[in-house]
């Protein structure tokens, strides 16, 4: 009786692209959206990461001024090899408290690899806008308020007394503003972390 072999093939791109299919695993984990932090450590990160948006952009300041609410997600992750996804846990602020906390996650198919870390804040400009969002058990963008994802330049030079739209949603990171980040195929899905 004879043994067949299977000769052991490692190379570089094989390795590699194993990676990127474990980050994009992981990647898609986020989606799930289970609340790990707690709600003392949410409510920080996102005071921060507010406190640097209004710090690079005086018109996104303005925004807070006008808003009824702002949804802050301090660190999204995104990352992914053709099959990709995106989380992270926030937190809605009204007349500067807490008082709910949410998790945006997605899933995205196409040419991409690798991962990025970024902010979203959403300023809710309308009443019935928020109100949905309180009633809701969750929202995918498009499904919802109007939704418009403003670019670095809009945020810089745009005029906030013709400020029309239900929500505007600010990308930036900890080094800056972004430019756009598509919000299309994000779930808000409310948590409740420990405190």
């Amino acid at each position: 009786m004879t043994r067949s072999t299977v000769p052991h093939v490692q190379s570089a791109p094989i390795r590699k692209t194993v990676g990127l299919i474990a980050c994009t695993v992981a990647a898609l984990s986020l989606s799930v959206g289970a609340a790990v932090a707690g709600a003392t450590s949410i409510d920080r990160a996102s005071r921060a990461a507010l406190t640097r948006l209004y710090a690079n952009s005086l018109r996104s300041k303005e925004f807070s001024k006008l808003a009824i609410g702002i949804l802050v997600f301090p660190r999204i992750i995104k990352a992914g090899f053709v099959l990709g996804g995106m989380g992270g846990d926030g937190v809605l602020y009204e007349h500067g408290r807490p008082v709910a906390y949410y998790n945006i996650s997605g899933a995205s198919w196409g040419l991409q690899a690798g991962a990025q870390t970024y902010a979203y804040a959403l300023f809710f400009m309308k009443k019935s806008a928020l109100d949905f969002v309180h009633k809701s058990d969750g929202w995918a963008i498009g499904s919802g308020p109007s939704v418009v994802v403003v670019d670095k330049g809009f945020t810089q030079a745009g005029d906030t007394t013709t400020l029309t739209q239900d929500v505007y949603a600010v990308p930036f990171s900890a080094k800056g503003l972004m430019g756009s980040l598509s919000m299309q195929g994000t779930k808000i899905t409310p948590i409740h972390p420990e405190p």
